[in-house]
């Protein structure tokens, strides 16, 4: 085995125990609802979450946003100097808006626990609680140091966090994210797709259609050739997705339009894939030229870059399985069509996503979690964290490039060297 603690099948009987407070503690922090649209919401959870870690001997940090309700940075008050770190990443914000309890109420029923963001993700959040206070507990130190980084503007594509969460990443040998698994089985993601949008503008001239129809140039005539174009882009196999999910244009019936547009949603397995798209994203605007007297712009990118099976996250994928059969646990892995913050992590640092609630109906109304699976997954997550470096830190050090280049993106990201500190982030939304 890679390194799994011999203690790691305790951990799991220790946190079955706790399947009570599990549901408790996991009651307490729905009932505080928090959409990400709603900034001054979500400061109640990263109370829940300080008022947890604290008596863990972790020294807690908020960190403030300037459209949201910022992060939350944690780490070990006492650690050893140069310990390589690991980080755990979550998020407070849910996509619910303020209310939905009325019509969809917490509900622990039997095996499950039903309610907004019970399993997207505030399960997950609960599960590393326990799992770090496991490993408290039972006075088991992990030989890499865990830190842990919550965000809350992930549902709305981390666009004030990504740099933080970038730079803990370039610092840490692995990222352990607590997106729910996948499908009701509750798999391991280990690849993500990534993603972008483009944003198509087409100017033409408007006319009478009845008295000067000859005089008229149709922005919407022309976005149409453009949408086929961009259709034809996808590419199923290679796991490369078009879709156009806005359009807007026009004026009135009878007259030809001066302006339409569209935004599209792009999908994409690799990086060699996302440079490829963007590449015939931008010629299209000059290979697509059927209307006379019109004009197009296109711009975008795919800013979120998947996350690839890369040697690195097949190393603790494989490190992962076997942390599950010490607990008894078969665990099995797929891809995930979306993004989370593992998508950038991966960039930098061996990352394993899908560690949260075991369950199903993420975003929707059926949403919900299997309570039994709560310490199966907790003790999973302390046994990873359990683990020894694994290799990870030594190849990303060779890999990594000048210290210079990790200072500047220190500054960027307000991001100090021992640590997180406040500073304006500016990542982009997806």
């Amino acid at each position: 085995m890679t390194g799994v603690h011999p203690e790691t099948p305790a951990l799991l009987e220790w946190l079955q125990g706790r399947e009570g407070e599990m549901v408790e503690l996991l009651q307490e922090i729905v009932l505080l609802e928090s959409p990400s649209t709603v900034p001054e919401t979500q400061g109640p959870v990263f109370d829940v979450l300080a008022r947890e870690l604290e008596p863990m001997d972790f020294e807690v940090r908020r960190l403030s946003g300037r459209e949201t309700g910022g992060q939350l940075y944690a780490r070990p008050r006492t650690r050893e100097k140069g310990r390589p770190a690991q980080v755990i990443i979550g998020h407070v914000d849910t996509v619910w808006p303020v209310g939905t309890l009325e019509t969809m109420p917490f509900l622990h029923d039997d095996q499950r626990v039903r309610g907004p963001g019970t399993f997207d993700m505030k399960g997950g959040l609960v599960q590393m609680l326990f799992a770090l206070r496991a490993l408290h507990e039972l006075e088991l130190e992990p030989p890499v140091t865990p830190v842990v980084f919550v965000n809350s503007d992930e549902e709305v594509g981390s666009f004030e966090s990504e740099n933080r969460v970038r730079h803990l990443a370039r610092r840490a040998v692995r990222a352990l994210v607590l997106e729910p698994g996948l499908e009701p089985v509750g798999k391991l993601k280990t690849s993500r797709r990534g993603g972008g949008r483009f944003e198509v503008r087409v100017t033409g001239k408007s006319a009478h259609t009845g008295l000067a129809p000859g005089e008229g140039a149709s922005a919407i005539h022309e976005l149409s050739h453009l949408i086929q174009a961009l259709y034809q882009l996808s590419d199923l196999e290679r796991g490369i997705s078009i879709n156009v999910g806005e359009i807007r244009g026009g004026t009135r019936p009878n007259v030809v339009a001066s302006e339409a547009s569209a935004t599209v949603d792009v999908r994409v397995r690799t990086r060699a894939d996302a440079r490829w798209l963007e590449d015939q994203v931008g010629q299209i605007e000059e290979r697509v030229r059927s209307t006379p007297g019109t004009s197009a712009r296109i711009r975008g990118s795919v800013d979120r870059p998947p996350m690839e099976p890369t040697p690195r996250n097949r190393r603790l994928w494989h490190a992962a399985r076997e942390v599950g059969q010490a607990l008894g646990l078969e665990l099995d892995e797929g891809m995930s069509g979306g993004g989370s913050d593992g998508n950038p992590t991966s960039l930098f640092t061996a990352t394993l996503d899908g560690l949260g609630a075991v369950g199903d109906g993420a975003h929707a109304l059926h949403e919900y979690l299997e309570v039994d699976r709560m310490p199966e997954r907790a003790a999973l997550l302390a046994g990873l964290l359990l683990l020894p470096e694994l290799g990870e830190a030594q190849e990303d050090r060779a890999r990594g490039g000048a210290r210079q280049q990790v200072e500047q993106e220190q500054q960027e990201a307000g991001v100090g060297r021992t640590g997180v500190h406040e500073g304006e982030a500016g990542g982009r939304r997806t």
